[in-house]
């Protein structure tokens, strides 16, 4: 369902029943990485975090990676940052 490199991959899931008795099948929140910050980057006001992504960890989907790190639980959380901390790219 999730690709090996999105944070969901490994989440795990459980199932929820719906005040009309609909079963539904939820994926797990994560639990942020614990990642060192290895730089800093000054983000202007036209930049997208899919861009900023791909240019520290060279994959555009990685953007949760900087949320991680800079303690953001939302992508637009961190759009609020005029710098955000940069982690070590994954291999």
């Amino acid at each position: 369902m999730f690709t090996s490199n999105s944070r969901y991959a490994g989440a795990g899931t459980y199932q929820v029943v719906l005040p009309g008795g609909t079963v539904v099948t939820v994926t797990r929140a994560p639990l942020p990485q614990a990642l060192p910050i290895i730089g800093w980057h000054q983000c202007s006001n036209d930049e997208r975090l899919d861009v900023i992504a791909h240019r520290f960890t060279r994959d555009a989907t990685q953007g949760w990676l900087l949320c991680d790190v800079n303690d953001a639980m939302v992508p637009d959380a961190l759009a609020a940052h005029d710098v955000i901390g940069i982690p070590p790219q994954r291999r």
